[in-house]
């Protein structure tokens, strides 16, 4: 494994998808796709190497779990991948946390690549 993954995605079905999509990329992948105070709990217990969001779904709700999990002193130094997204979502995004990563679904794989634990 080269280290894992907490995704946030906003439709189980999805995630789901999503998440074996990361994990064909060689990554242990936990997700929460219903709640984002859990997801900043579990990511705060779990302590993965990266955190992805997708834009897709409820963004703003994205965007709000982000912000908890960069708030919290426990979590503040775990990068955040924010994937896809309408262009205005992104850009409030990059506003919010400019210092985050922002990729897109077919990119995913070689920003997870730079961040590997081998």
């Amino acid at each position: 494994m080269k280290g894992k993954v907490f995704l946030v995605h906003w439709n189980r079905q999805e995630s789901d998808i999503l998440a074996d999509m990361v994990r064909s990329y060689g990554w242990e992948v936990m997700v929460e796709s219903e709640n984002g105070t859990r997801a900043a709990r579990l990511i705060k217990e779990q302590k993965p190497d990266a955190v992805v969001i997708f834009l897709t779904r409820q963004p703003s709700l994205g965007r709000e779990t982000g912000s908890d999990i960069r708030a919290a002193k426990a979590t503040k130094a775990i990068p955040i991948i924010w994937v896809d997204g309408a262009e205005e979502v992104i850009g409030r995004t990059k506003q919010a946390m400019p210092e985050a990563i922002f990729t897109n679904p077919e990119d995913l794989r070689d920003a997870l690549a730079k961040l590997a634990h081998y």
